[in-house]
């Protein structure tokens, strides 16, 4: 173990315990991973959401072997007040890490660092280390595990029994991805396997497990089912570091000449597919409230034997009791249940069409013409407003270097065009900031954007806002040579920010992302200046339904504004004038709608094409101000 590490402080809101568990339920699922992982590497303070919680509120240790303090949010660390809990930040440091996801993958990758010997902890990151990666808004499965299942069971605990007779829909969404078939890396490998099991009518292989597996594995309990099929064979040698024997991988002539499409699909072990991830210990928590509560209203499980199955099997995993043990987590010892009728899962309970996947076709047919015909016949043509400082320009040769993007790993001509998108934006905030604003760089990336105004402004106060955590870390690194005191920054997805400032300010925004930094401004009241980008992957989310204004909504359809989205990328440099010219008029409708649903909450938002054009195939920028 690692002794030099720097000391982190884990900061997690606290509203109240119930039962075994501490809430919100965002708490207990830190706490799980923590006793999970063995870590100690975090100072953990206890931020209490009401004013009459004291020392005193703890009445059992739920936090396993960790030692809690107890933080008023008056006192946490000023980069963490403008953010959702959990967070995590370095003491005395002005880098924060906020959100679920990111904080949990963050404690495994700190832990793994600290102790080199936990191979096994990289792997709850899953492929690519990419396991609740995305963010919420783009990514069904993140909002479903992140937000919308602890909720969901944090509904269902605190409603009266006359409101919580029916199974929350979320629950049931889960339950329903659990029978979906799985896709994981190599599959094709696996599902032969599978398929000459089958042909051979014979049983995988069950992998001998180790030591700690077997600690596990109390004698005294129920282990009827233990893993048996090629699925959980496959995955628990992946847990316990094993190869799967030599029998599996061979495979016969006719099993390699069986065409991809009619190999037998693989089917779920655990929340994500094959494989044990993080993802599995963020439901686990949630899931096992929801079903100690049922089982004491006496509810039937029926409905749910998938969950009932994944609930049982990642009891099995090794670490797993003995973290519910150091949390006072009384697991159930569920029996296996066979499936409802068809016909009895359907009355049970349905799923809102909100819940469902947007399975709207992406591919249109016809091109953008017809609608921007109709859009034309009602009066709306793309606008652009004049540029306010055409010829504005920073004086690189003399910044440091530092400040420059090229000090990135970008080649000479884009590092010149991104020289010339930051001087229109830095030209258009620096028009509206004055000394003591609060300046936001959402999806900040590298810091671009963020630097310069921190370097140029030193009387503002800058925060730079990015999932992506090496980014972040590079525009740290930049910021730390340059020696900037007024700059903070936040790894976290957007909507984990709930901080006040002046102006928002964004570079390439990728598709919704841009509507979401739209939000963040007009609820702060706050001017923006923004360009987006990535038209193409703007669609219906929970949160945000196109067109965006309401003279849109009353002329195009949700399918004709995408025709103008997936057409308005059409700007490469290397197409056809003509398309380009169709391309830059579609971005400047899909922009004209975006800009009068913000003049709907009482803005000035004009429209301005970057200058020089050639600067970036996505030259659009918006500048906005409350009025």
């Amino acid at each position: 173990m690692k002794n030099n590490v720097a000391e982190e402080h884990l900061y997690l809101a606290f509203s109240h315990q119930h039962r075994d568990s501490i809430f919100p339920l965002h708490t207990s699922i830190s706490l799980f991973l923590l006793s999970y992982c063995d870590c100690k590497l975090f100072k953990v303070f206890l931020v209490p959401t009401g004013e009459d919680v004291g020392e005193q509120c703890l009445t059992k240790n739920l936090a396993g072997d960790l030692e809690v303090h107890l933080i008023s949010r008056c006192q946490l660390p000023v980069v963490v007040q403008s953010c959702s809990l959990p967070a995590v930040v370095v003491k005395d440091d002005k880098f924060c890490r906020a959100g679920l996801s990111v904080v949990l993958r963050h404690i495994i990758q700190k832990t793994f660092e600290a102790d080199p010997s936990k191979k096994e902890l990289l792997e709850l990151l899953g492929f690519k280390k990419t396991c609740l990666k995305a963010c919420a808004e783009v990514s069904q499965w993140t909002r479903l595990c992140e937000i919308s299942i602890p909720l969901a069971v944090e509904r269902f605990l605190t409603a009266s029994p006359e409101h919580c007779q029916a199974i929350p829909p979320d629950i049931l969404l889960l339950e329903r991805k659990l029978g979906e078939p799985v896709r994981v890396h190599n599959d094709d490998k696996i599902r032969r396997q599978k398929l000459q099991q089958q042909k051979a009518g014979a049983k995988a292989a069950v992998p001998v497990l180790g030591e700690e597996a077997t600690e596990e594995l109390k004698p005294g309990e129920d282990h009827e089912n233990p893993p048996s099929s090629l699925e959980l064979s496959v995955a628990f040698s992946k847990l316990l570091a094993q190869e799967a024997p030599d029998a599996i991988n061979r495979e016969a002539p006719h099993i390699r000449r069986t065409k991809t499409s009619d190999l037998p699909l693989l089917d779920h072990v655990f929340a994500e597919g094959l494989y044990f991830t993080v993802a599995d210990l963020v439901l686990l928590p949630c899931i096992h409230q929801f079903l100690v509560s049922s089982k004491k209203q006496g509810k039937n499980l029926v409905n749910l034997p998938l969950i009932s199955s994944w609930y049982r099997r990642v009891q099995e995993v090794p670490g797993v009791k003995k973290a519910a043990g150091k949390c006072n987590m009384e697991l159930l010892q569920l029996p296996e249940l066979v499936s409802a009728p068809e016909e009895q899962l359907q009355d049970s309970a349905s799923v809102p069409d909100e819940l469902e996947e947007d399975h709207e076709a992406s591919h249109f047919i016809g091109g953008p013409r017809p609608t921007m015909t109709k859009l034309m016949e009602n009066g709306i043509e793309a606008k652009f407003s004049p540029h306010p400082c055409p010829s504005w320009t920073l004086d690189w040769t003399s910044l440091p270097s530092a400040v420059s993007p090229g000090e990135g790993k970008m080649s000479r001509d884009r590092a010149l065009r991104k020289q010339q998108q930051l001087n229109n934006l830095v030209a258009a905030v620096t028009k509206l900031a004055k000394p003591g604003d609060l300046i936001v760089d959402f999806c900040s990336g590298g810091g671009h954007v963020g630097i310069v105004l921190a370097y140029m402004m030193p009387s503002c106060q800058v925060v730079l806002i990015e999932n992506k955590e090496l980014s972040l870390i590079r525009a740290k690194d930049r910021s730390d040579e340059l020696g900037l005191n007024n700059i903070w920054f936040i790894q976290a997805n957007l909507d984990y920010f709930n901080g006040t400032f002046n102006i928002g300010v964004a570079l390439h925004a990728c598709g919704v992302a841009t509507d979401m930094v739209i939000e963040h401004c007009l609820r702060a009241r706050a001017a923006f200046v923004i360009s987006p980008c990535c038209y193409g992957f703007i669609q219906n989310t929970v949160k945000f339904k196109y067109p965006r204004s309401h003279q849109f909504k009353e002329i195009l359809s949700y399918k004709e504004h995408m025709i103008l989205c997936r057409f308005a990328d059409q700007t490469a440099v290397q197409l056809p004038p003509e398309r380009r010219l169709i391309g830059k008029q579609c971005m400047g409708l899909v922009d004209l709608d975006r800009a009068w649903a913000a003049e709907e909450h009482n803005y000035s938002v004009q429209v301005i094409s970057m200058e020089p054009e050639s600067c970036s195939p996505k030259n659009n920028m918006f500048v906005g101000i409350p009025t």
